[in-house]
């Protein structure tokens, strides 16, 4: 990875924490939107999605999905079950990690 990486990833990251739209952010800077489009896109499409186990004491058993159950298939076709009791702050910090 250059630096022209590091630098759209900064700047794609900064967009996303302003709250500003695309069109607005880029004006405020002086960037490209088509440009920003494009590196948006292209390191989308190189960042690998990872994940960390994290443990908080004993575990219970994994719901059974057969009912009220979200099920993500992500492009390398790994599956990701959310079970309805899941804790709403740390399903937004896994999906929070998935779109980085």
């Amino acid at each position: 990875m250059g630096t022209r990486d590091e630098y759209w990833r900064e700047r794609i990251a900064a967009q996303e924490r302003s709250g500003l739209s695309v069109q607005q952010f880029c004006k405020e800077q002086g960037l490209n939107n088509p440009s920003f489009y494009y590196w948006r896109k292209r390191l989308r499409q190189q960042t690998p999605v990872r994940f960390a186990l994290i443990e908080t004491g004993v575990a219970p058993q994994p719901p059974s999905c057969s009912e009220h159950c979200l099920e993500l298939v992500l492009p390398a076709g790994e599956r990701l079950r959310i079970g309805a009791g899941v804790n709403a702050a740390v399903l937004r910090t896994v999906l929070e990690a998935l779109r980085k």
